[in-house]
């Protein structure tokens, strides 16, 4: 089992299967609320969904109502049980604290691939 630290943003636990994406995610207008699922044209997770995945992702971009779609997905159960960051930006850090969602960054996320095993816990990301 590989364990890997990084910087907490939001503390907790979370465990579940991978979703990653190599491309930086902007939850408002990317991201529909109300079913976790990707929309932007043209983003590698496009028409995947997010809902109670282990999000791996570069960074936010985006709008600041990103935090408040997290927020509102969160509120409506389609947000990721936890998400992983290399470099996180204050947009989704914002709205992984308003929406109490696990958030670690400062993670080599090459080292996930989608489909794995994955636990959160606190800054500790263990694929199992």
């Amino acid at each position: 089992m590989e364990q890997l630290k990084g910087r907490i943003i939001y503390k907790g636990k979370a465990e579940g299967e991978a979703l990653v994406t190599s491309m930086p995610i902007s939850f408002y207008g990317g991201v529909d609320p109300n079913t976790g699922v990707v929309l932007e044209k043209g983003h590698e997770l496009q028409g995947q969904s997010i809902k109670g995945k282990i999000l791996v992702f570069p960074q936010g971009k985006g709008s600041t109502v990103g935090s408040y779609t997290l927020y509102r997905m969160k509120k409506n159960q389609t947000a990721p049980a936890a998400m992983i960051n290399k470099e996180t930006e204050t947009i989704v850090a914002v709205g992984a604290i308003i929406s109490e969602i696990p958030f670690v960054d400062k993670i080599d996320i090459t080292k996930i691939k989608t489909g794995d095993k994955v636990k959160v816990e606190d800054d500790t990301i263990s694929l199992l």
